[in-house]
């Protein structure tokens, strides 16, 4: 309580991330660099144009943000936590990349102002993903590619909403990588690439045959490539 009212969605989640904002740049490099990430950037290059102006969301520390900067696009980070944008501006000295505090609901800019949107594991911390996807759309330039990865059952952070069950509040939605892809396809998006991320004991072979809702279902996260339709 403060005030004497409930802390929105939004508040509640600006406190989260403030308050881990050390542990999670303590691990951020090793996923990025050797972990459940490291396949974003390559991902990115296929389908973006070196030099584009790419906006990363929910962009952490940074490091994500930093990564992109150095392959030679222009790239403004967004978080809402200001501890996690503190700790990006901090770290990051490239000419090519800045980062500002905000709400990817509400997004402080025009219309169009990106040729590509980048939001590893963020959409899952908003309480409307359909705002968030429809922000996307609208910064967006037409036929702008828009990269997001979706944690997918098996992944830990998917404890955060737990405590829903006993009528709890809490900040992480339970939404799944097969009903993030229909929302963005329902809403300006053609999906025109993804791949998933397991842990270990998924073998690839194992998983091969599979439909990718299945796929889906066994993964750690799922990473989409969208377009944007003009």
């Amino acid at each position: 309580m403060r005030g004497g009212t409930c802390m929105t969605w939004l508040e509640q989640g600006e406190k989260l991330w403030n308050e881990n904002a050390s542990f999670w740049s303590n691990g951020s490099k090793h996923m990025w660099d050797n972990g459940s990430r490291s396949g974003v950037v390559p991902f990115m290059k296929k389908y973006v144009p070196q030099g584009a102006n790419i906006l990363d969301v929910g962009c952490g520390d940074g490091y994500g943000s930093y990564l992109l900067a150095k392959e030679g696009y222009n790239v403004v980070g967004m978080d809402y936590s200001g501890e996690m944008v503190n700790t990006a501006t901090g770290h990051n000295k490239e000419k090519n990349v800045s980062f500002v505090k905000g709400d990817m609901c509400h997004m402080p800019f025009e219309d169009g102002t990106f040729a590509s949107i980048m939001a590893i594991t963020s959409v899952e911390w908003t309480e409307s993903p359909l705002q968030a996807v429809q922000e996307f759309y609208r910064v967006l330039e037409d036929g702008g590619k828009c990269c997001v990865a979706i944690l997918g059952p098996t992944a830990k952070p998917r404890e955060r909403s737990y405590q829903r069950l006993y009528g709890e509040k809490v900040v992480c939605n339970t939404m799944m990588p097969w009903e993030f892809g229909r929302l963005a396809c329902e809403n300006g998006f053609v999906h025109i690439d993804g791949y998933g991320v397991y842990k270990r004991g998924v073998e690839e072979i194992c998983i091969a045959d599979l439909s990718i809702s299945l796929k889906q279902s066994l993964s750690f996260m799922w990473v989409f490539m969208l377009e944007k339709k003009a």
